[in-house]
């Protein structure tokens, strides 16, 4: 069974850890996405970020059922954050376990490329000029 899921609570990547590792895993392969300080030339002071809850929930495990029917073998983690988040904060926890770290790498990068692609979780950033969706254009402009 996968761990997957979006919190408003700070994530934990040795539960990510945990909820992949078994006796036949060779590899382990993590990924952490944090909130860094800057964004497109501009600073960065903390981040929002908002989801459409149970849908995001239901495409994470979807995202991983996939994978790991795609790569037999493979276990994968992703836990996704929610509210305010600082600089430094982990936005996205991923852990992903194979019998090989090839295998493991590739996974793990397509897990969090289908995570960003597809999980109904949106990005508000604030600075100096105020907070601005990322990836969202005002018809009126």
């Amino acid at each position: 069974m996968s761990l997957t899921g979006v919190r408003a609570t700070p994530l934990s990547l040795d539960e990510a850890v945990l909820a992949v590792s078994h006796e036949g895993a060779g590899a382990i392969v993590t990924f952490i996405g944090t909130v860094r300080n800057h964004s497109a030339g501009f600073t960065v002071t903390k981040l929002e970020y908002h989801a459409y809850q149970r849908m995001a929930e239901t495409e994470l495990l979807a995202i991983a059922n996939e994978l790991e029917a795609e790569f037999p073998g493979a276990r994968v983690a992703c836990v996704h954050r929610v509210g305010s988040l600082a600089i430094g904060d982990a936005a996205v926890v991923s852990a992903v376990s194979a019998a090989h770290r090839e295998q493991a790498f590739v996974v793990c990068r397509e897990l969090i490329d289908r995570v960003k692609a597809r999980v109904p979780i949106w990005k508000r950033e604030h600075g100096a000029s105020g907070p601005e969706w990322v990836g969202w254009k005002d018809a009126r402009s």
